[in-house]
């Protein structure tokens, strides 16, 4: 299961405490934030999609959705979705949970511009039932992101 491998990385680390659990499903952004009784915005959800047919991972505000010229500028290609049953595989997490922790090799994340607005964000943790908090600025010292974009428009 994804979440015990995004378990391990951050008890790996000294950060155990950084999962946090729900009984109630997180597996989309509003119910994240109904969970967390926070605003959606703050709520860092990562999209799976194909650039030149690589898996890549875009984390961004969970009121956002992708706007497909700034995504075509960005990446010379049209946002094309990975199907929900070739998520896990080419990823690590499943639909629900991915997050961009213990994802699998190669897959390279990049940063919305949308997630600037917050101080605190929180990502999904591996799983449907859980995410992690981070402040903006710390978020680099556990992902490798392959870069910044400006792919997101409000839904």
């Amino acid at each position: 299961m994804s979440i015990e491998k995004v378990k391990q990385y951050f008890a790996s680390i000294g950060e155990s405490e950084r999962v946090i659990e729900f009984e109630q499903s997180t597996a989309t952004s509003e119910l994240a934030a109904q969970a967390l009784d926070c605003e959606v915005g703050r709520i860092a959800k990562t999209i799976s999609l194909f650039v030149d047919k690589k898996p890549v991972l875009i984390l961004m505000s969970g009121d956002m959705k992708i706007d497909n010229k700034k995504f075509k500028a960005q990446f010379n290609c049209r946002p094309h979705m990975i199907p929900v049953d070739e998520v896990e595989g080419l990823i690590g997490h499943a639909v629900g949970g991915v997050c961009p922790f213990a994802v699998n090799a190669g897959v390279p994340i990049y940063f919305d511009a949308s997630l600037e607005r917050f101080d605190v964000i929180y990502p999904a943790a591996g799983n449907d039932k859980s995410c992690a908090k981070f402040k903006l600025d710390e978020l680099a010292r556990y992902i490798t992101c392959a870069g910044r974009v400006d792919v997101a428009k409000l839904k």
